[in-house]
């Protein structure tokens, strides 16, 4: 891949990066799911096509802002799913306890 490719590329995470933030913001999960999945496929063209090239002036600079872009996304995405994560851990370990209860008391337990 040549630089222009290149930039393309990461140019095209920061804006699913950008749809993911907006997918996590409305809760949408499935979404998020879809688009994380979008992005995985990129990174992986740019690891296995991205030449070990030094970039200069212009092209560096935006491929530096564009990296910065999509980092921020992370963050902000982070920031939304890491306590849905540890909600979505509480509940499951609660169902769960509460099932284990009910094994245990033959069903007559009403948590």
């Amino acid at each position: 891949m040549n630089s222009q490719e290149v930039l393309s590329l990461y140019e095209t995470v920061a804006v699913i990066t950008d749809q993911m933030l907006v997918a996590a913001r409305k809760r949408d999960w499935e979404e998020l799911v879809v688009l994380e999945s979008r992005v995985a496929g990129h990174v992986s063209s740019l690891k296995t096509g991205e030449e070990p090239t030094a970039l200069t002036g212009p092209t560096r600079l935006r491929k530096v802002q564009i990296i910065q872009k999509i980092l921020a996304h992370d963050r902000l995405i982070r920031d939304i799913t890491e306590p849905w994560m540890a909600e979505l851990a509480i509940l499951m370990n609660s169902s769960g306890t509460e099932r284990k209860l009910s094994q245990a008391y033959g069903g007559k337990f009403a948590g």
